[in-house]
């Protein structure tokens, strides 16, 4: 069978007192018997190769393996490699760029943003837009309020949305995948 390199974007690592060294999260994913295992930077990036083919049995296996070891949930959203270079090679952030105040996120879903979810929307006090979305990933143009975020990137969504969400920066993005790609 042919094996898959996965990225798992992971929320809840290292942020809100969770902390987690990279050796131990590549150790968890290692015990799961997944192959070529290896992370990037310390917020919750692991690559890893798999011949299994059911990705939502994957990633609930992962979950519940993250939870169980740590104390804690953590979300996992897991995506090819192939995917992450269409998501880039997509330019969804056209027409827009990143700058001392604004940031470009991609907020990885766990599911698909709700039917009728108007995009693009704007927060109340200007903090965020969300200028789209596929079924995998939302765009999220971040404007900075006195050089800081003001909101969490992955929970811009409300209550109308029932699944997680992980952000990314657009720059880091590009070089998680860069750092994927190398065997």
């Amino acid at each position: 069978m042919t094996e898959t390199t996965y990225i798992a974007f992971l929320r809840a690592v290292n942020v809100g007192g969770h902390t987690v060294k990279m050796e131990r999260l590549r150790e968890l994913f290692t015990e799961l018997g997944l192959s070529g295992v290896r992370s990037y930077i310390q917020s919750g990036n692991v690559f890893f190769r798999t011949d299994e083919t059911d990705r939502a049995a994957l990633t609930r296996r992962i979950e519940e393996h993250l939870a169980a070891a740590l104390g804690y949930p953590v979300p996992a959203m897991l995506r090819t490699v192939e995917e992450v270079e269409s998501l880039l090679a997509a330019e969804p952030f056209a027409g827009f760029e990143a700058g001392p105040d604004v940031r470009l996120v991609l907020v990885f879903l766990s599911e698909p943003l709700p039917t009728g979810f108007p995009l693009p929307q704007t927060s109340p006090k200007g903090h965020y837009e969300i200028i789209g979305a596929d079924p995998g990933t939302a765009y999220v143009v971040m404007h900075l309020l006195g050089g800081r975020m003001n909101t969490n990137p992955g929970a811009v969504f409300g209550k109308s949305y029932p699944g997680q969400g992980t952000g990314r920066f657009l720059h880091t993005t590009h070089k998680i995948l860069a750092a994927a790609r190398k065997a």
